[in-house]
């Protein structure tokens, strides 16, 4: 992959475990709806390590750890409607935005156009941002809706760049886990991991760029962009 570009136009986050803390929340919605089909619920340890792959992969693993693994299709999407409605019911309750990340989308507004590329459904994610009161930052949402689009696929940070006019080159993918650097290998972006996120810590090679903070990504971007 190449390195981070040298001058920055728009810039992309992940959701889960970039901008939010939002295992608490993902837990309870999976809990609720494993408890209204009978099934057993996880901790929230268990469950954040299940977060990033969007909620089918989270219901997936969740009826594995119990023998359910091949359970029929009727239960899966009974489970992916009740795990909806508890999250719009409550996008944002138990979870929180992180320390610094309001600060951060607002230091970068106006400078860049902001977009969201996340493995959760959209109208899940727009709940959860709004209820952050993030969403009147960015430019736009792309959740996964398909399992085609899920990352580590490219899809969506190519749809990213070309709704805004930007190259691939230039959006740079921030995220917390392999699949969004796996994504931005694949379309071609350069790609910061954040520290305080759930997923384990990507090398540095190949141009991964690391960052510690929320501050130390505002100012490493605004550096970028403007050199």
């Amino acid at each position: 992959m190449k390195p981070v570009a040298s001058r920055l136009g728009a810039v992309a986050f992940d959701l889960d475990g970039t901008l939010v803390d939002s295992a608490p929340d993902i837990a309870n919605a999976l809990n609720l709806a494993l408890q209204g089909a009978g099934l057993r619920g996880f901790d929230l340890e268990t469950v954040r390590g299940w977060v990033g792959a969007g909620p089918d992969a989270t219901i997936a693993r969740a009826l594995a750890a119990q023998g359910r693994g091949g359970a029929e299709e009727a239960l899966r999407l009974r489970l992916r409607h009740s795990f909806e409605a508890a999250t719009l019911a409550a996008p944002l309750q138990f979870g929180a935005v992180y320390e610094g990340i309001a600060a951060l989308l607002a230091g970068l507004q106006g400078v860049l156009p902001l977009v969201v590329v996340t493995n959760k459904p959209t109208l899940l994610a727009r709940a959860v941002l709004s209820a952050g009161g993030l969403l009147p930052a960015l430019a736009a949402v792309h959740g996964a809706d398909t399992p085609a689009q899920r990352k580590p696929s490219p899809l969506l940070l190519r749809r990213a760049a070309e709704e805004l006019g930007v190259r691939t080159e230039a959006l740079l993918m921030v995220g917390d886990g392999p699949p969004d650097i796996a994504a931005a290998r694949a379309a071609g972006c350069p790609a910061a991991q954040v520290a305080w996120g759930y997923g384990p810590i990507a090398s540095s090679d190949g141009g991964v760029w690391h960052v510690a903070t929320p501050q130390h990504l505002l100012a490493s971007v605004l550096g970028r962009h403007h050199s």
